[in-house]
């Protein structure tokens, strides 16, 4: 009998899933993908490793079908479909692990308990990772489950490179960089020997760009310093979130805008970043084709934030090998990687316009003294990778 893994990815009103069959040291994606609009007009859709739709369902408009419905409808579809199949895990991306979790966790009511008490680190987004595990410690509770942190390939950080210019007592309390898509760079730093060795015992700087962005330098495949901080709002501008902000533009804002936290937060999470430059939209395709001179503005502003982070990153490795473009704009915006590697030729990039036009993996021409390639992530191998050693090792 086949053994499968369950990967769970929460968010506020979906929750994506892959299942990957575990066949010997192997691990092969069998099925994914996601129930969206929980609370609105919930959707289910699975589909099978090639693509081809295996079940679909849509609920009423109104219903509310909320993540505990959607896991157990999932379980029940699992359960319907997988034949000879066992279900021996799952997997969670949870987005902040603190400072006690550097690792991939085996969930116990004890772990659910602690992860609890860092929801004000990340109160949008780790309510939402935490739920299904709740659930399911609840409905199934000798089934094990695993949480993989976003901030945990960032622990390996220096100190100093975590650390914030506050009093101690403000630090104490985990005010500092956590840094996060720890398991997007953690999937490329295993993937890039079998592309460039050279580079992957070296200096290498990731570009993680989509709807969430950041970058994070890595010496021999390990975190020295990311450009989000203490909550994924912070360094590149994003889909919706700003990016990097003075502090000080906080304190003008609740002055003399009279805005409180609550406004604040919806501000720099969902009303900036791509979006609010544009006014237009936080999709990275829709800007390119457009010739709104706002939408021209986004992308330059984009674009120019990743060449200071990258110059800035560089600085902390002492030097650079190799830069890495993965995620959604990272993997499939072509001219957003051209335009970053012609600023960055200061740095000794030198760009291939034809294998950039073909996605690479290499996008610098051979005389080029850094490298530059495009290797898409895979945070949801990741995750299954972790979960399967977590449970071997219990």
């Amino acid at each position: 009998m086949a053994e499968t893994i369950l990967v769970l990815n929460a968010g506020s009103s979906s929750v994506k899933f892959s299942v990957f069959l575990s066949t010997g040291a192997e691990l092969e994606l069998w099925l994914r993908g996601q129930a969206e609009g929980l609370f609105t007009a919930p959707r289910f859709v699975a589909k099978d490793a090639g693509g081809k739709v295996v079940s679909e369902r849509s609920w009423k408009e109104g219903e509310s079908l909320g993540h505990e419905g959607a896991i157990s409808h999932l379980i029940d579809f699992l359960r319907s479909t997988r034949g000879e199949q066992r279900l021996v895990a799952v997997g969670h991306r949870v987005v902040h692990g603190g400072v006690e979790y550097s690792e991939p966790t085996r969930v116990t009511p004890e772990v659910l308990r602690a992860l609890e008490k860092l929801i004000p680190l990340a109160p949008l987004h780790q309510p939402h990772n935490l739920g299904p595990i709740r659930h399911l410690l609840e409905q199934m509770p000798n089934l094990p489950q695993v949480a993989c942190f976003d901030t945990a390939f960032h622990r390996a950080q220096p100190e100093l490179a975590q650390a914030f210019a506050l009093p101690e007592e403000i630090t104490d309390r985990g005010v500092r960089r956590y840094g996060f898509h720890g398991l997007s760079y953690e999937y490329i730093a295993s993937a890039l020997p079998g592309v460039d060795p050279r580079a992957a015992a070296g200096k290498v700087v990731v570009a993680h760009l989509g709807n969430g962005s950041s970058m994070c330098a890595m010496q021999a495949g390990r975190s020295v310093a990311s450009t989000m901080g203490f909550t994924a709002v912070d360094g590149l501008p994003m889909g919706t979130r700003c990016g990097s902000i003075d502090p000080g533009v906080m304190l003008y804002l609740m002055d003399e805008l009279k805005m409180d936290a609550r406004a604040i937060e919806k501000l720099i999470y969902q009303e900036s970043g791509l979006l609010g430059v544009s006014g237009i939209s936080s999709d990275m395709r829709v800007l390119l084709s457009s010739d709104a001179p706002r939408a021209k503005l986004a992308v330059e502003l984009f674009v120019y934030r990743i060449g200071r982070e990258l110059g800035s990153l560089v600085a902390a490795l002492g030097g650079l090998d190799a830069v890495v473009f993965t995620a959604g704009i990272g993997e499939h915006a072509v001219p957003i990687r051209a335009r970053v590697i012609q600023g960055a030729g200061w740095l000794g990039l030198t760009l291939d316009a034809t294998a950039n036009a073909s996605g690479g993996p290499r996008i610098t021409a051979s005389s080029s003294r850094v490298a530059a390639y495009v290797i898409p992530t895979n945070e949801e191998l990741m995750i299954a990778r972790h979960t399967r050693g977590a449970i071997l090792r219990a």
